[in-house]
């Protein structure tokens, strides 16, 4: 999809909107406000490349509203979704990895909003902000940790544990409670539970169907309910 089509411009926007943020929540409203005043706001459509893998990263941005998935490409050109960032985080900070180019490809999973500001500006925000620097680098510690977990749980689980631990991750980030239990709140299709797990498609819907016929998960058209998470933790934990 085209990014220049996806993008469309938005109004101007409050402080409110940042100050509860962890990376902006000890400023003060002058402080977000100045931010505010430098940043460029988007808002994509589903399915809408925000950044590309290799590309110079000229910006960093931060997720207001939606979710978005960081796919990386594999050597012999296989696309793998590494991890899906929630509404309220950082994204694109190429900087705080030392890189001068994007790590990984940032595709919206559903309609999102972005704030985004010049790379030239990270040093000033890590030197003149503060909370900035220390909450970017905990983000940062946090997504190895969880790429850390799934490299130990691909070299030391089966694959129904696996997919378990996936899932269990996802309705901890995403998660939204509704009347049958807990639904990860954006489309996740079965090709996408394969990619994060290193199953194959066949394998994850079977997996799928043997689960719902148990009761421990609901699965419709790019929707996941997990009914009994009770039930997945002990398979993950097999």
């Amino acid at each position: 999809m085209d990014r220049a089509v996806a993008e469309k411009p938005f109004p101007r926007l409050d402080e409110s909107l940042l100050s509860h943020l962890p990376p902006f929540s000890k400023l003060a409203k002058s402080q977000i406000r100045t931010i505010l005043d430098q940043a460029t706001s988007r808002r994509y459509d589903a399915g809408v490349t925000v950044f590309d893998e290799g590309a110079e990263a000229s910006r960093f941005y931060l997720l207001l509203d939606g979710y978005v998935r960081v796919v990386r490409i594999t050597a012999t050109g296989e696309q793998v979704t590494a991890l899906h960032i929630p509404s309220g985080q950082l994204m694109g900070i190429a900087k705080a990895l030392g890189k001068d180019t994007y790590p990984a490809t940032a595709i919206t999973a559903i309609e999102a909003i972005a704030l985004s500001w010049p790379m030239r500006l990270w040093d000033g925000f890590v030197a003149d902000y503060d909370g900035f620097a220390t909450e970017t680098y905990k983000t940062v510690g946090n997504r190895v940790g969880e790429m850390n977990n799934r490299i130990v749980e691909m070299a030391t689980q089966q694959v129904e544990q696996r997919v378990a631990s996936a899932l269990l991750r996802l309705i901890h980030q995403t998660g939204r409670k509704i009347d049958s239990g807990i639904e990860i709140d954006f489309p996740i299709t079965r090709q996408d539970l394969s990619e994060l797990t290193a199953t194959t498609l066949h394998t994850v819907s079977r997996l799928l169907s043997s689960w719902e016929k148990q009761g421990i998960v609901q699965s419709r058209r790019k929707r996941i309910t997990v009914t009994d998470p009770h039930a997945l933790v002990i398979l993950s934990n097999a």
